[in-house]
């Protein structure tokens, strides 16, 4: 699904204030201040373009940032996977703790991780932590990570 097919309409002032000030509140960031859109790829799932670059998405109630939203992505802990585990992460897969290789961080649950691969240190997904990075370090079998947001989900195809 390209960007094309993406319903998107420009936010009003308020909407974009309220917009920046969850970002500021729930991500720690500042989004540049320009034209918004905003792009419904499903019922719960909403992709917001600043300036034309894909930044924000709200899947059901929670803002994230994109995978391209990288000024973003460089500040959020990551967990590292194996080579092995980047077919099933890129498939939608939970990040499952046999696969990580490196915890970078330190992170509580249900706090963003960025998931990254070991070799180029790619993000390849932004899941939600399901234990603590003490945890995780010590975890040898079991679900660490769900994965919310993946290279090659809808919403990747709809900004890519």
């Amino acid at each position: 699904m390209g960007t094309s097919r993406v319903r998107r309409r420009f936010l009003k002032a308020r909407e974009v204030r309220l917009l920046l000030r969850e970002a500021r509140s729930q991500l720690g960031v500042e989004i540049p201040l320009g034209r918004v859109e905003e792009g419904r790829i499903s019922e719960d799932v909403r992709l917001f373009f600043v300036e034309e670059r894909p930044l924000l998405l709200r899947i059901g109630g929670r803002l994230l940032p994109t995978l391209l939203y990288r000024e973003v992505l460089e500040h959020l802990p990551a967990v590292v996977v194996d080579m092995g585990a980047v077919p099933y992460i890129c498939r939608g897969a939970d990040v499952m703790a046999p696969g990580i290789t490196e915890v970078k961080g330190e992170f509580e649950k249900d706090e963003l991780v960025v998931v990254r691969d070991e070799r180029y240190g790619k993000a390849l997904a932004l899941g939600l932590s399901l234990f603590s990075s003490a945890e995780v370090r010590e975890m040898r079998k079991g679900k660490a990570i769900k994965n919310l947001h993946y290279v090659g989900d809808e919403v990747w195809d709809a900004y890519k």
